[in-house]
């Protein structure tokens, strides 16, 4: 999507600048810029700035990042113009005062939307530069572009099947009339602009309605032939007495189906999209009668929208322009265009490439043929299950999914587009399907097991259902956005149908979603690998974080589990090097009791469970919850996973360290958990690995783990960048470390600096999973986030020991000693607000990125020399380059793996 839609047309004054920048932190002049106030800086810079129509502020503040930039000693690659050009656009986003349209931009400093998005990740990664909210409007810039560059693509491979030879200037101007008409019917109608599927749905509609306006002799034979006589002469425009009421225009179903089916795509889809969003569309442009394709006014509109907008001008798909070009690596600029003959030999015909599109509909077409035989409705073996039950679920099974897909359909409207609310129904009856065909599975699956039919208690189980139905849509939903498109995936922001949507619409906990994963996959065999891989990515969401919310109800069974379990942990540290095996299913996780019980049933009891020095037959035991133990069991293997990889990357000239790192953290995940509420596990994991160096005193900048952990995939700067300190406030995680972890956890981490350390947790062990984890989401802070040593507020800043004082981080030099001594009195007062005095701010704000030093150095207590650290600094790349290669050869070791029996 583009960025948020403001008022803003063409040049800015002073007045519409004014008004839009008042919130601006450090805004002073708002005006369009004067040379004159900026003779100190670049010419070149300022005529940039000039062209840019930027105001003084931006000017300003470009500049303190150009200056930043060039003062740190690492390099960013790019000219200057394109680095100057850089700083404007984080500038102005920052600010909220963007002056000028994407396109303007790039023609300004000469790139391409991917050479500038590589130049921001290379100034982001040196010097980290890239705030949370320009961060988001590059994503979605980035996610507009893949979706716009393969739409164009899949059109013009359609439009060469559908055109006869024509002149170049008729094909021409039908490819600009076309495709202008659809990017405003996609800009008109979808609030949501990075839905693939929907978008090419709406592009077929699009084709429907310009083929059979062309002249017959314009088109190939299929398609001429595919224009229903009636439909020739074109519609006409009814009377419209009742204003309210809207005459849908004439579908011309026979060539729509021929477009659909020469795209795999489903035509019942594209009929809906047609009659509930496109006809309005037309209507607002009076169209629906008109034979005319209006090329002057269709094009005077997308100006006026792509210049509200600040977008990326699409319509240069159409000449090839540099500014849109992909790169030669990803993707061909051109789409082969020459008939081929086919395996037979009968008949020339394009072959159709795999492109993004044609992937997410073979997906989908995949989809739909697997539930071709299901109903939407409980089968008469679901019924006879029912009937079994002590009391009969039936009513309230029906009554849940018709409420829930009135619940579902309305949000999906508000998500994509308020007239496509008929889509999401759609979509609601697929996953409908799957949910009754993976229940029946799993309930034949657990009469097998068991050898009973009456499955009462977990038939009339509420979040049961919910959690197996939001399942099943997870995979529709999950297989109509598929992962063909390049970048986003699912951290996109603005990808709201995405997961945990579905969790918040239905107001389902996480954790509770998490114990219904596993089943699943097993009760559906025709579940495709990469959506295998997609429930095992939201396993991974809600091990990380989403189950540590401060609402999940795994709070209260670690409350329960401590409080009545006689001093019982979640999970013993004693099984962790035991295999994964357990035969627990969804029932067994759903009917797990809530409360640890006295007495230990036969027919639940799970030795997994119980310590390995006891068996069920040693007695009454409390049982520990089965939910709980086998969430803590993944967990840690997760974690651990999590810290090898990144240990491989940054520690491997101290192999004896890792066991130590691990120990604090699963101690930590056991004993400190609260820790983890409203945060995210690789937080715990980098303060962990940062505090054992520390007191271990092995040389480990915080930017290093940052820069490592910025490698890894599936990362999130967010996770570093905006950390949870108290309630309701946030900062980077070396305030966390410091004011937080390390006064949490200062006891027990300064016991590794004793001769006699605390044992070590054992090793988990990695099992071959039923489906695989992918890499996990690691990322490090590290840097310049410059704090001086912590006084807590419970001991007087004397009680701070030399053994205290090594674990604290320390960053840049603020300079002027009251600053340190404002500092100070922040972290020992009570009152939290004196946090941000030291600015002058009235009221708490978080830091909108890390800060590193510009010379490299971690601390700034002097201890190590220039001449020390870039020594250091050669040793950390030799050590990078080994850890690289030890990391693929991990990483090929794991995909060999067989999943266990």
């Amino acid at each position: 999507m583009p960025p948020k839609k403001r008022n803003i047309g063409t040049p800015p004054n002073k007045d519409s600048k004014s008004n839009s920048k008042k919130n601006s932190p450090d805004s002073k002049d708002h005006s369009v810029i004067s040379p004159d106030k900026h003779k100190e800086k670049d010419s070149a810079f300022v005529t940039l700035c000039k062209d840019l129509l930027v105001t003084n502020t931006v000017c300003d503040h470009a500049w303190a990042i150009w200056e930043t930039m060039v003062k740190s000693a690492e390099k960013v690659n790019g000219s200057n113009k394109q680095l100057w050009g850089a700083c404007m656009f984080i500038s102005a986003t920052d600010m909220e005062d963007v002056s000028f349209t994407f396109t303007d931009f790039q023609k300004a400093v000469g790139m391409s939307v991917k050479q500038f998005i590589n130049l921001l990740r290379g100034m982001d990664e040196n010097v980290d530069t890239i705030s949370s909210k320009v961060n988001s409007v590059v994503t979605r810039l980035e996610k507009k572009y893949e979706v716009s560059l393969a739409l164009y693509q899949r059109f013009i491979f359609i439009i060469s099947k559908c055109l006869a030879i024509l002149s170049l200037y008729r094909r021409q101007e039908l490819l600009y009339c076309t495709w202008i008409m659809f990017l405003l019917a996609k800009g008109s109608i979808l609030q949501m602009e990075d839905d693939l599927v929907i978008a090419f749905q709406l592009l077929l509609c699009v084709l429907e309605y310009c083929t059979k306006r062309c002249p017959s002799d314009f088109l190939q034979p299929l398609y001429k032939s595919a224009i229903s006589v009636s439909t020739q002469g074109l519609p006409t425009r009814t009377s419209r007495r009742n204003k309210a009421k809207l005459q849908l225009p004439e579908v011309d179903m026979q060539l729509l189906e021929t477009l659909c089916k020469e795209s795999d795509c489903s035509v019942d889809e594209v009929k809906n999209v047609y009659q509930s969003s496109f006809s309005v569309f037309l209507d607002s442009l009076n169209l629906l009668g008109s034979q005319d394709l209006p090329v002057d006014t269709l094009s005077i509109k997308y100006e006026e929208i792509y210049r509200k907008n600040k977008d990326f001008d699409a319509r240069l798909f159409l000449v090839d322009d540099e500014t849109l070009r992909p790169e030669k690596t990803l993707v061909s600029t051109t789409v082969a265009m020459t008939p081929r003959k086919n395996e037979t030999g009968e008949e020339n015909s394009p072959v159709p490439p795999q492109t993004p599109i044609r992937a997410a509909m073979n997906s989908i077409q995949q989809l739909r043929g697997e539930l071709t035989s299901v109903s939407d409705k409980p089968s008469s073996s679901l019924i006879v299950y029912f009937k079994n039950c002590t009391v009969d679920p039936s009513d309230e099974i029906t009554s849940r999914v018709e409420q829930l897909g009135q619940v579902f359909s309305q949000k999906f409207a508000q998500a994509v587009g308020q007239r496509c609310e008929g889509l999401g129904k759609k979509r609601f009856t697929l996953g409908v399907q799957l949910y009754y065909k993976v229940m029946e599975s799993i309930l034949k699956s657990e009469e097998k097991r068991l050898s009973v039919q009456n499955f009462s208690k977990l038939l009339n189980n509420a979040t049961f259902h919910t959690s197996l139905l939001a399942c099943a849509l997870e995979v529709v939903m999950a297989t109509y956005f598929g992962s063909c498109v390049k970048n986003g995936g699912d951290e996109s922001p603005e990808t709201d149908l995405r997961f945990p949507w579905i969790l918040d619409i239905f107001h389902l906990h996480a954790f509770d979603f998490y114990k219904v994963i596993e089943s699943f996959i097993k009760a559906e065999p025709t579940l495709k690998h990469d959506m295998i891989e997609h429930l095992g990515r939201c396993e991974q969401k809600i091990m990380e974080s989403l189950a540590w919310k401060t609402d999940s109800p795994l709070f209260e069974l670690l409350r329960q589990s401590r409080e009545e379990g006689l001093g019982e942990q979640a999970e013993p540290p004693a099984t962790l090097n035991q295999p994964l095996q357990h035969s627990h299913t969804a029932a067994d996780l759903y009917l797990s009791p809530q409360r640890p019980s006295r007495r230990l049933p036969t027919a639940e009891a799970d030795s997994s469970a119980l310590p390995s020095s006891q068996s069920p037959t040693q007695g009454p035991r409390q049982l520990r919850s089965n939910s709980l133990s086998l969430f803590y069991k993944k967990l840690y293997r997760m974690a651990y996973l999590r810290l090898k990889m990144l240990f491989s990357r940054l520690l491997t000239g101290h192999p004896e360290l890792e066991p130590i790192i691990w120990t604090l953290l699963q101690h930590t995940l056991q004993n400190e958990y609260e820790l983890m509420r409203d945060r995210h596990l690789d937080q715990l994991l980098m303060s962990s690995m940062y505090a054992i160096c520390k007191v271990k005193n092995v040389y480990l900048l915080f930017k290093t783990i940052v820069t490592a952990y910025k490698e890894l995939p599936n990362t999130n700067q967010e996770t570093f960048k905006h950390v949870l300190i108290r309630e309701g406030q946030y900062d980077s995680i070396i305030v966390f470390y410091n004011l937080v972890f390390m006064q949490k956890l200062k006891t027990n981490i300064l016991q590794y600096s004793s001769p006699r350390p605390p044992p070590l947790s054992p090793i988990p062990h990695i099992p071959r999973s039923p489906y695989k984890y992918p890499s996990s989401p690691l990322r490090v802070p590290g840097g310049n986030v410059y704090i001086s040593p912590l006084k807590s507020s419970r001991a007087p800043p004397a009680a701070m020991t030399p053994r205290t004082r090594i674990l604290v981080s320390i960053g840049e030099s603020f300079g002027a000693s009251d600053k340190f001594q404002k500092i100070n009195q922040m972290v020992s007062s009570s009152d939290w607000s004196l946090k941000r005095s030291l600015v002058g701010d009235s009221a708490p704000k978080p830091l909108k990125r890390l800060r590193f030093d510009v010379d490299g150095q971690d601390e700034a207590d002097g201890s190590r020399s220039g001449g020390e650290s870039a020594l250091i600094q050669k040793l950390a790349e030799m050590s990078s380059a080994r850890s690289r290669m030890q990391e693929q050869k991990l990483k090929e070791e794991a995909e060999r793996g067989e999943p266990e029996a």
